[in-house]
């Protein structure tokens, strides 16, 4: 501890470092992730999570983050919910934390970017960390897409729809997507087989048990849609991974969204799907101190804007951003999620910025696992880690797109090689 503080005080006395040196650099004010935790990922409407309540789930991630932690509630100090659909997640966080055994004093909120919010949370409850507001505290970000979406339920104002940008906010993701494959020429047949792989990729690491270690059993009860009888059930792996898809196959799939184009399918499109991760997050002189293990370190998230009838390429200009914030290049970074809502954006980013395929969504993507709205910026935490162990890899950086045409980008060091 004495030699870390030491460190830390002649960091500020010799000129500052940049790039791979200074973000692997270890500080006692460091935030970590000492846990890093998910559900496994459901069908929608009619997976293993279709009859669960948003605040069972949470409530069940929570009690699995203290019991696989060991970490004394009364030490997390806040816990932010990233989700989507739900107007009253906020409600939902407090009173699940509460039911899980957090004391009243850990204070609790909800946040709402849309596919990012899970990653929000994440630098939400960093960003107070690093300012000294709180020690500790967890990132959750979790979606029932089986109690429905996300379409707004009646126009703008008429005074907001003379912008043309601001009507674009209303178009539908199948839409921007479609907008994507034509104005930057993204063929169906890049798109299908791209979304090929991420199955092939996804079936490869679900046999070898790659997931086993990012995911916890959750058990709950599922209604037979038949008779309606409830049945208890343990859920402990992903529903989405179709095992021996192919490119051929994909190629027979009718477009998803014909109003708008022929490109997207519901074969190379993100599964509407339910789940949850969840982040266990403090300074690293706090983890010493009690004693828990040291997965990761934070180093920083960046957001941006753009043209939101073009939403999903949000990613390429998200992670220049942050790249160009700590000094490093692709290059640097070793093991990359990002964030499949749909083949036309995930191929756009995956060629404009260069990305080397073998290190992006190693395990596959939303396309074949499932793109739980909320959750996704914290599940690709816990499998992008993951990865990283399994490859003995440091650097991790994770991105996707969001609605109404924003992107945002996260960046991580793994410390367990």
């Amino acid at each position: 501890m004495a030699t870390e503080r030491l460190n830390s005080i002649l960091s500020h006395l010799t000129p500052t470092k940049s790039g791979l040196s200074a973000i692997t650099q270890k500080n006692p004010d460091d935030v970590v992730i000492t846990l890093a935790i998910r559900t496994p990922l459901a069908k929608g409407f009619k997976g293993g999570f279709k009859d669960t309540q948003l605040d069972y789930l949470v409530y069940s991630l929570l009690k699995k983050v203290i019991q696989k932690s060991n970490i004394d509630p009364q030490m997390v100090e806040d816990i932010c919910l990233g989700n989507v659909n739900d107007g009253k997640a906020a409600y939902t966080i407090r009173a699940a934390a509460l039911a899980a055994g957090f004391p009243n004093t850990s204070a609790a909120s909800s946040v709402n970017r849309f596919c990012s919010s899970g990653l929000k949370a994440t630098q939400d409850i960093a960003n107070q960390i690093s300012l000294g507001n709180i020690e500790c505290g967890i990132a959750i970000g979790a979606e029932m897409m089986s109690a429905g979406g996300d379409r707004l339920a009646k126009p703008f104002h008429e005074e907001i729809l003379k912008n043309q940008e601001a009507a674009d906010c209303m178009q539908p993701m199948g839409q921007t997507s479609e907008n994507v494959g034509k104005d930057f020429d993204i063929s169906r047949e890049a798109q299908d087989r791209f979304a090929a792989e991420s199955y092939q990729r996804a079936e490869r690491a679900q046999k070898a048990g790659w997931f086993d270690d990012e995911i916890v059993p959750i058990t709950t009860m599922v209604k037979d849609p038949k008779s309606d009888e409830a049945k208890q059930v343990t859920l402990t792996k992903d529903e989405g991974p179709r095992w021996g898809t192919t490119y051929e196959s994909l190629s027979k799939v009718r477009p998803a969204f014909p109003d708008y184009g022929d490109r997207s399918t519901g074969g190379n499109s993100s599964q509407v799907t339910d789940g949850a991760a969840a982040v266990l997050l403090m300074k690293r002189s706090t983890a010493l101190k009690m004693n828990q293990p040291i997965l990761a370190k934070y180093v920083g998230a960046t957001v941006t804007g753009l043209a939101p009838r073009i939403m999903g390429i949000g990613p390429s200009l998200a992670i220049p951003k942050l790249l160009g914030k700590y000094n490093l290049s692709l290059d640097d970074i070793d093991i990359i999620e990002l964030n499949e809502a749909f083949a036309s954006m995930a191929v756009y980013c995956l060629n404009t910025l260069g990305i080397d395929h073998s290190k992006m969504n190693v395990r596959g993507g939303a396309i074949a696992l499932g793109h739980p709205l909320g959750a996704t910026g914290t599940r690709q935490i816990c499998t992008g880690l993951s990865e990283c162990r399994r490859q003995k890899k440091k650097i991790l950086l994770t991105s996707m797109c969001i609605g109404t045409g924003q992107g945002m980008a996260g960046l991580f060091v793994n410390e367990i090689l």
